[in-house]
């Protein structure tokens, strides 16, 4: 270990609450996203020129679900939030339950979730370039059969290291216990290894997806979407991965620990803020925009409407629905 100093508990609730403050609104944003996807759902039965826009719901949807799990996940990882929201709801939570917390919280937030989400974002920026709309089923499917062996490998390593006795124990580790019985979580290094291989390939994948994209779109408001899409996941992720690797060389304990943790944190935080912002709230905003104020939520103002804004509004469909096969086309 290149530093000593143990992380003070003052530090600790800093970083805990940080991130439990980005979680809770990750978590809010998600849930705004549901109900965007869930308005849209409904107009769209009643109103026919919204069915196009409302063909990858259920791809959206999952989307929104992968991050909130992860927010839930990464939740089980503090400290602060295990003694202050766990502990009462059950005090019996010894230091084994808590270190199987932060095996759970390695399988599913490396293995599963966090993957699962990126996949579902690449899955939803290939299908709007697509003639024809993918089928939902191909899109559960193709993100399941990819994560699923990754969370497999992922337990294993956790659970049943073939190279336990080979590798040193700090690169294996999955928690650490402290003089007071707080369970401080890590990031074993073979898992790391693992999450590298995926983010390296998903990476190339991404690139050259969005240039793909970038080729056939003409629309310049979409092609300013797709740029700080592809720019925020290919920096955050590389520097997630970059910041894995940094954690092999101090103890949890150590304040710089801390640190390198909330990076590796704030890069998936940002990869899930811009998949919701760009792939989830502003394309359907923009499809419920298009339906004029009969796709607005409720208001009062919505009694009636002159019939030079009815029209305005249906030229409006037209020159969204025009943009839409432009960039599908």
């Amino acid at each position: 270990m290149l530093f000593m100093n143990t992380l003070s508990p003052i530090l600790t609730s800093a970083f805990d609450l940080t991130t439990v403050t980005l979680i809770s609104s990750l978590i809010v944003l998600s849930v705004l996203s549901l109900c965007f996807i869930f308005h849209l759902r409904l107009k769209s039965k009643s109103l026919t020129y919204l069915q196009g826009f409302n063909s990858l719901w259920t791809v959206r949807f999952l989307l929104v679900l992968f991050i909130f799990f992860w927010c839930i996940i990464e939740l089980f990882r503090l400290p602060f939030f295990r003694r202050k929201y766990l502990y009462p709801l059950s005090p019996s939570l010894d230091i084994t339950q808590q270190a199987n917390l932060c095996k759970i919280h390695i399988v599913f937030s490396l293995g599963f979730f966090e993957p699962a989400f990126l996949l579902t974002l690449l899955f939803l920026l290939n299908a709007s370039i697509r003639k024809k709309t993918p089928n939902d089923g191909w899109a559960v499917t193709f993100v399941f059969s990819t994560c699923l062996p990754l969370g497999i490998l992922q337990g294993l390593l956790v659970y049943f290291n073939p190279l336990e006795h080979r590798v040193p124990a700090l690169l294996r580790q999955t928690f650490v216990i402290l003089e007071d019985d707080t369970v401080l979580c890590a990031y074993p290094f073979l898992n790391s290894v693992v999450f590298a291989a995926f983010s390296a390939a998903y990476c190339a994948w991404l690139l050259f997806s969005c240039w793909k994209v970038l080729s056939l779109v003409i629309n310049k408001g979409l092609r300013i979407r797709i740029y700080a899409l592809g720019s925020v996941v290919l920096v955050a992720l590389p520097l997630q991965v970059v910041s894995l690797a940094f954690t092999v060389l101090w103890s949890p304990e150590d304040d710089i620990y801390g640190v390198v943790s909330l990076v590796v944190f704030f890069c998936a935080f940002f990869c899930a803020v811009a998949g919701e912002g760009i792939l989830v709230i502003k394309p359907v905003s923009d499809a419920l925009a298009a339906g004029g104020n009969c796709c607005m939520w409720p208001t009062r103002r919505q009694d009636s409407l002159p019939a030079k804004e009815e029209k305005m509004e249906e030229e409006t469909v037209a020159m969204v629905d025009l943009e839409e096969g432009v960039a599908r086309g």
